[in-house]
């Protein structure tokens, strides 16, 4: 069987791990408000970026306690996790220095830490 990659799936093989967050980056303005053209590097020396959540981890491991009396029962997955604030298409306002910049199907992403992120923009109503 040949699973054959679009656009609408192309991601879901992708599993983000821990407290991570996959993020496509937005297009850049290449003008400035007075209308002149920016050279392409600018936008990638700015200490701060902004980009769209494609997928999240399952957030921070928060370890379950063993029961020593309960060795006789099956194991069980141990591990919780505390969810990230993060949601898919969240607009994420981040850091660039703490992000890792990936090529994947050649298209550019980052993956960024939780807590590198400084504000997220959200569609639904608070």
């Amino acid at each position: 069987m040949t699973t054959h990659i679009t656009q609408d799936n192309k991601l879901k093989k992708l599993i983000v791990v821990g407290d991570r967050i996959l993020i496509k980056p937005a297009v850049p303005n290449e003008r400035t408000a007075t209308g002149l053209y920016l050279p392409p590097g600018v936008h990638e020396k700015e200490k701060v970026q902004w980009g769209y959540v494609m997928k999240t981890g399952p957030g921070y491991v928060l370890p379950v306690p063993a029961e020593e009396d309960d060795a006789w029962k099956p194991q069980e997955e141990k591990v919780k996790y505390i969810p990230l604030q993060a949601k898919e298409g969240d607009l994420a306002i981040f850091h660039v220095a703490a992000a890792t910049e990936i090529q994947y199907q050649g298209e550019k992403y980052f993956i960024v830490p939780q807590s590198a992120i400084l504000m997220l923009e959200r569609e639904e109503e608070l």
